[in-house]
């Protein structure tokens, strides 16, 4: 068993790259102190941030003298050293299933209509046109992810335990829902999932609205 963790996550209450990374700590049971870095406001450029992330984005974790960026790099951290609730299974093929779901998620999906690339493209097209390219970089990955799990799904992603698939898919699907307009019937299987991560404490807890800096809603 893992000693207990000294943990600190460096987190945005809209990232969906924090909130794989809540999901994941929620998972394995393992408390940690949280920190935001608002990024509206640049708090990401602050000197000392840097120091912890040179690339300036979030998330960000510290354990002990450890300094991990990174969702991916961090949750794959996690698994190594906390193995409660194993995120990758054993069997090779389902392994691959879901690092690949991860990747496409982490590489083909999010950086093409995450907070940076939208910031970027800000004086240089309009909303609508915004809205579109992110609808576009979403709705291509998840047709994607969709004919690749939909023979093999279960209750969740790759069968019936939440494993890496689902950590990743749960916070891609609440933004594309909740900030694209991403209509789900599209995706039947992963309408389906959705759904299921709705009931479980680990993902209800790391949602955006339940962060520490969430805007107040009173």
């Amino acid at each position: 068993m893992a000693r207990p963790a000294n943990l600190t996550l460096y987190s945005y209450y809209w990232s969906s790259c924090a909130h794989r990374v809540r999901i994941a700590l929620n998972l394995k049971g393992l408390e940690y102190e949280y920190k935001a870095v608002n990024l509206l406001k640049g708090d990401q450029f602050d000197p000392e941030f840097e120091k912890i992330n040179p690339l300036k984005f979030v998330p960000a974790l510290v354990d002990g003298d450890v300094v991990v960026a990174d969702s991916l790099a961090i949750i794959l951290y996690l698994e190594d050293k906390y193995p409660q609730h194993p995120l990758l299974p054993q069997d090779l093929k389902k392994k691959a299933m879901n690092l690949q779901v991860a990747s496409i998620v982490s590489s083909s999906i999010q950086p093409l209509q995450g907070f940076f690339a939208r910031q970027f493209f800000e004086k240089k097209i309009s909303l609508d046109e915004k809205l579109t390219w992110s609808q576009y970089h979403v709705n291509k990955g998840f047709a994607a992810i969709e004919k690749l799990i939909k023979e093999i799904a279960g209750k969740y992603a790759t069968g019936d335990e939440v494993q890496l698939a689902d950590v990743f898919l749960a916070p891609q699907i609440f933004a594309g829902v909740a900030r694209f307009q991403i209509d789900m019937s599209l995706y039947p299987t992963l309408a389906r999932l959705n759904e299921a991560y709705a009931e479980l404490p680990a993902f209800q807890a790391a949602l955006p609205h339940r962060q520490p800096d969430a805007p107040s809603t009173s």
